[in-house]
């Protein structure tokens, strides 16, 4: 067990490694790099203070050497000075972050508990009307785009129907169910798929441990059907769930982009959408960043999750 954590975690940092060296060299693959930086028109300036500019941000030097010395500023936690606000931008992200944290927890709970209920109760009535109807729904949840669910809950539910606000999120002043409000149409959108993905998993993981043989077994030792279900099954089921839980709640924190750009949620996500509109690249390289190291940090989770949890599992 102990070498397959060190073999897991090698991979995450040579995963994470690879994905500075591609942040990076993106910003170096156009004509001139020195055009993410001079933010107006270069027509008129002199070859001179071209030159000069090149010289104060390193951009004269080798490919290799800019990217040292970058990695060396990540890694003591210097992520760059942002082009647009002229600001740092670890302290850019650190005011958006507990925003896109707030968002994908009560998302990823949204998802989790009814979809895990619900797809335990497709799986015991397997069959039924009930089990083709949740079925029916899980599909068009996982066919159904983000971004379009998200303009159509607007529409109904803020403009036709009043129900919620249509968008941002609501000051830390107001009362209680006011900023409930406001997380609840963002929550629902960004939950809605990995929702369907829990109901379809849960149902297949429970399907194939009910028709296992120590569930048979129990039956025919006349073990009551909520205690079969409950105690013997579900305990085994949830084991596939659980594990890509850590997977979901990183995808809610990497996939928010669209969310928060359609709610005008003020995350990471609508963070990065503004970079890449301002070819702000200090800002978007360090949200690239965080999303692929929060994603390799759950990735990592995910499989210690697994390995504790299933004493199946045995790793050489």
């Amino acid at each position: 067990m102990r070498k397959f954590f060190i073999r897991r975690a090698i991979f995450a940092l040579l995963t994470l490694w690879g994905i500075t060296f591609v942040v990076f060299g993106l910003s170096r693959l156009g004509p001139d790099p020195l055009l993410i930086y001079v933010r107006d028109d270069s027509y008129g300036i002199s070859e001179d203070t071209l030159q000069k500019l090149r010289q104060k941000w390193g951009l004269d030097r080798p490919f290799h050497v800019q990217y040292l010395k970058w990695m060396g500023a990540i890694v003591r936690g210097d992520l760059g000075e942002s082009i647009a606000a002229q600001r740092p931008v670890t302290k850019m992200i650190g005011e958006k972050l507990p925003a896109t944290l707030q968002l994908a927890v009560v998302a990823w709970l949204l998802a989790s508990i009814p979809g895990v209920g619900l797809g335990v109760l497709s799986a015991v009535k397997r069959g039924s009307a009930w089990d083709y109807l949740t079925r029916s729904v899980a599909l068009i949840g996982q066919a159904t785009p983000a971004f379009w669910l998200a303009i159509l809950m607007i529409l109904v539910f803020a403009v036709r129907l009043d129900w919620f606000p249509p968008a941002t999120k609501a000051p830390s002043t107001e009362p209680f169910w006011t900023q409930v409000s406001y997380f609840v149409m963002p929550a629902m959108v960004l939950g809605f798929d990995p929702w369907a993905s829990y109901l379809r998993l849960t149902r297949s993981s429970m399907l194939e441990v009910l028709d296992s043989e120590f569930v048979k077994l129990a039956r025919a030792k006349g073990v009551s059907g909520q205690k079969v279900i409950w105690k013997h099954s579900l305990r085994n089921a949830l084991i596939q769930p659980l594990t890509v839980s850590a997977l979901v709640l990183a995808s809610f924190i990497t996939g928010s982009v669209f969310v928060e750009a359609v709610f005008a949620w003020p995350g990471i996500g609508r963070l990065a959408v503004q970079a890449s509109l301002d070819n702000d690249f200090p800002v978007l390289a360090g949200v690239v960043l965080l999303f692929g190291t929060a994603y390799v940090a759950m990735n990592f989770l995910a499989d210690v999750l697994y390995a504790v949890i299933d004493p199946r599992i045995r790793y050489d």
